[in-house]
């Protein structure tokens, strides 16, 4: 199933705006209750500025009404950047998928992937 959720990031970074890196990054994240969130990163000119496919993605989905808890797995098209892996791990995401280095599906839990994180509120 989470591999399903890469394929969908695969087709949604087609979308992303990166007019300076061009480097196309898709997410897709799936709710336990099947819903699916898709995002893209959006570069800026101001670079720090931008946002990543993963954050996009979980905004659409508190958007929504989702909260810490509510996220089963999520596909990224790259390996999640150090902010991005505080927000899945912050999020309580079960698995996260994406294709590493090596050119394999790997999937990870956001504490493997961040394993000394800041704690989380509450």
């Amino acid at each position: 199933m989470t591999v399903e959720l890469y394929e969908r990031a695969v087709a949604i970074s087609q979308r992303a705006y990166a007019p300076y890196s061009n480097y196309l990054v898709g997410a897709a994240v799936r709710t336990r209750d099947g819903a699916v969130f898709e995002g893209v990163n959006v570069e800026n000119a101001a670079y720090p500025l931008g946002v990543c496919a993963e954050r996009s993605a979980l905004v659409q989905a508190v958007t929504a009404g989702y909260r810490p808890g509510d996220f089963e797995a999520i596909g990224i098209t790259a390996s999640p950047c150090g902010g991005c892996r505080q927000w899945l791990y912050e999020f309580r995401i079960d698995d996260v998928t994406f294709r590493n280095d090596a050119g394999e599906i790997v999937t990870y839990s956001p504490s493997e992937l961040l394993p000394d994180t800041w704690n989380l509120p509450g």
